[in-house]
């Protein structure tokens, strides 16, 4: 899988809403490769969408075709200034990945020496996470750059998220979450409260 990170400050919500509801309607149908997108506004005003493809190619093949150049030129005048892009072509899902079921996604970026490490702890304590924490769905941590990072974690509701974290870490845990957190680093959290869940009809 391939993910496309693409974020910008938005000074037009509701043209930004059309231009994504038009995206889905008229032209995914063909775009070839593509899977899904989570998308949605922080807080602050920032547009957070993170498009999956079946591979790289697949995501320049769709970059390439001319209603989408079309598509992105009316889209990115719905933005403040510049749009930034993040390729990421290493990605790891954990218990169900991305799910459209979702009723708020919170997504992670940083910087990690080890993400690698990070994949892997993830993976194995998916059953136990499952356990703990029964209101996450799944989610989905992929890479870009030299040591750059994207998590994205998908929950059935804000409300038992926010109820779920304040429980205790269970001691069996601890001592992964630490070491996760030491790989992390410095973390900028996103909160789509309201999320876009788009997924490919097959």
């Amino acid at each position: 899988m391939f993910i496309q990170v693409i974020q910008g400050k938005v000074s037009d919500e509701a043209g930004l809403r059309d231009c994504m509801d038009r995206w889905t309607r008229d032209l995914q149908p063909g775009a070839v490769g593509y899977l899904g997108t989570t998308a949605g506004m922080s807080d602050d005003g920032m547009f957070v969408a993170l498009a999956r493809f079946e591979s790289e190619d697949a995501a320049r093949r769709n970059s390439e075709r001319p209603e989408q150049g079309a598509w992105w030129s009316e889209t990115e005048r719905c933005f403040a200034g510049d749009v930034t892009f993040m390729d990421c072509t290493d990605v790891t899902q954990w218990l169900e990945g991305g799910s459209d079921r979702a009723g708020f996604v919170q997504i992670m970026e940083g910087h990690s020496s080890d993400a690698k490490s990070m994949f892997r702890m993830m993976a194995e304590a998916g059953d136990r996470i499952r356990e703990m924490r029964p209101e996450i769905i799944g989610g989905m941590l992929a890479t870009y750059g030299e040591d750059g990072f994207v998590e994205a974690v998908y929950f059935t509701s804000e409300a038992e998220a926010r109820e779920h974290e304040k429980m205790e870490i269970p001691d069996d845990l601890r001592a992964m979450f630490e070491d996760e957190q030491r790989l992390a680093g410095d973390i900028r959290y996103i909160d789509l409260h309201e999320p876009m869940l788009v997924s490919a009809t097959r």
